[in-house]
């Protein structure tokens, strides 16, 4: 029986490529989702197999939250990890939540079909060198922030100054600048640019 395989981006001529590349090696696209949302709904009436998720998708929840929601389901399906970038922490996170591996997608056709397979069996999937990468990144410190530490760090991140944040918060200018302080020194940074640039990258916004 042909493994049954649920696309997730938000992008359709990503899905488009991806549907091609699964239906030329045999596999059964059930579906396509462009949201994890709509996969959410789709996925227990669609029984996939594997499902190949976008690990930054559009508005909504992002990858991590999927791949949370799908394994926590009666049946759940393998879930693959798809993403640009292969230092982003967000990959840890989504093994955490049961991810069956992650897939660069610049990786070739072959490899996606094995990943699939391998998926569909239980067996973890890293994209081509990314054991490498992986350990790698288990064994940086992570960087853990406070509620109104990430609440300073959004709106850092929205450009507002620290009077408008301090207002929105409901504290005062001086905390927020103890707040944006330890920012910096927490993602290693020099300006309130740079730690939203850097949150951004390590998957903290």
């Amino acid at each position: 029986m042909s493994i049954r395989v649920l696309l997730i981006d938000d992008h359709p001529v990503v899905r488009a490529g991806l549907r091609s590349i699964v239906d030329a090696r045999g596999f059964a696209v059930v579906g396509e989702a462009s949201t994890g949302e709509e996969a959410l709904v789709m996925t227990p009436v669609l029984r996939p197999d594997v499902v190949l998720c976008d690990l930054r998708l559009g508005e909504g929840i992002d990858g991590v939250e999927t791949t949370a929601a799908l394994r926590r389901m009666q049946d759940a399906p393998a879930v693959l990890i798809l993403t640009t970038f292969d230092h982003d922490a967000q990959i840890i996170r989504a093994l955490e939540a049961g991810a069956a591996g992650y897939l660069l997608k610049d990786v070739d056709n072959d490899t996606i079909a094995r990943a699939i397979v391998d998926a569909a069996s239980g067996a973890m999937v890293l994209t081509p060198g990314g054991d490498e990468r992986l350990i790698a990144a288990l064994r940086a410190p992570r960087v853990t922030l406070t509620e109104r530490e990430r609440d300073v760090l959004m709106l850092v991140d929205e450009g507002a100054a620290n009077k408008e944040i301090a207002a929105r918060l409901f504290i005062s200018e001086s905390t927020v600048k103890t707040h944006i302080v330890h920012l910096l020194e927490k993602l290693g940074v020099a300006s309130r640019t740079a730690a939203a640039s850097e949150a951004r990258r390590l998957g903290l916004l």
